[in-house]
């Protein structure tokens, strides 16, 4: 598995917060050989289970509509890329990861046809990181 490391990045001497949301190699050549075949306009929501299975789905214009309830985590590919309000509260202490599995895992995602499917890794954020994005960690976590 390729290991993402955080990359911490400055400006003056403030860091900037670190992006929501990234993508391995193996994630963005998926979504370069979607784009070349359905147009760049793609987006991705990161699914909260059920039917769709808890994973990045990948879908084009109109398929699916952002709404209040959903909060934009940043792009991927030049993907927009979201996901609901109730999950981010949850994972809102976590990078996600998109990364590419072999197989179809059973989702109304895009690149279901392509043998691939868009599987969602994470990493906790560091202290640092989550002060930079003015997120407190939850009531007792402890950091190395």
């Amino acid at each position: 598995m390729l290991a993402i490391q955080a990359a911490e990045v400055t400006l003056g001497t403030t860091p900037l917060p670190p992006p929501r949301v990234v993508a391995t190699p193996a994630a963005l050549e998926l979504v370069a050989l979607l784009q070349a075949k359905h147009g760049p306009d793609l987006m991705f929501h990161q699914s909260g289970g059920c039917c769709d299975n808890s994973a990045a789905n990948c879908y084009l214009p109109g398929e699916i509509t952002m709404g209040a309830g959903d909060v934009y985590l940043g792009d991927i590919g030049g993907c927009r890329f979201y996901i609901g309000k109730a999950q981010y509260e949850t994972w809102k202490h976590t990078q996600l990861i998109i990364d590419v599995i072999e197989g179809t895992g059973g989702t109304f995602s895009l690149e279901g046809p392509e043998g691939k499917a868009f599987h969602t890794r994470s990493r906790v954020f560091t202290a640092a990181e989550l002060d930079a994005l003015g997120t407190t960690p939850p009531a007792g976590w402890k950091f190395d």
